[in-house]
């Protein structure tokens, strides 16, 4: 757990990184799980921060990640999500999840997904896991590794 002093200590940093982006942000801090801190960033100009696919928010969360541990004592993870990005996309990928799991089950033939990040295809992976019907596999190798949906 992430003590009051620490948490004070991470927001300070996190405020002063995007202060120093220049970008106009506000921020809100919230424990997920037992050591997830969740760092919610609100901005008119969402695109730039989220980048193409979400990369330069993934980039920005590693940064931060690497510099609040450099900085703080404590032991814990940082999620980032600006304008609820990563919680739309969540729900947009359990959506299709679904749908492709419908589509496998009337068709009886495996599909495969665009090629996605590693939390997307947990994602995927964790929707469809008490899904009878179908099971899925990750196949492929680093960017182009991808869920595939298959009749069980």
């Amino acid at each position: 757990m992430i003590s009051k002093e620490g948490l004070e200590k991470i927001r300070k940093i996190t405020k002063e990184f995007f202060q120093k982006t220049t970008f106009d942000v506000s921020l809100d801090f919230s424990t997920q799980e037992e050591n997830t801190l969740l760092i919610k960033v609100k901005t008119e100009d969402p695109q730039i921060l989220i980048g193409e696919r979400g990369q330069t928010l993934a980039d920005i969360q590693h940064l931060l990640k690497i510099i609040l541990r450099k900085k703080t004592e404590e032991l814990f993870y940082v999620n980032v999500d600006i304008n609820d990005y990563k919680k739309k996309k969540a729900e947009y990928l359990k959506e299709l999840a679904n749908s492709v799991a419908d589509d496998v089950v009337l068709t009886k033939k495996e599909k495969a997904l665009s090629p996605m990040r590693a939390f997307e295809r947990r994602i995927v992976h964790m929707e469809l896991a008490e899904r009878s019907g179908v099971i899925t596999e990750s196949i492929g190798e680093r960017d182009e590794r991808k869920v595939v949906v298959k009749p069980s």
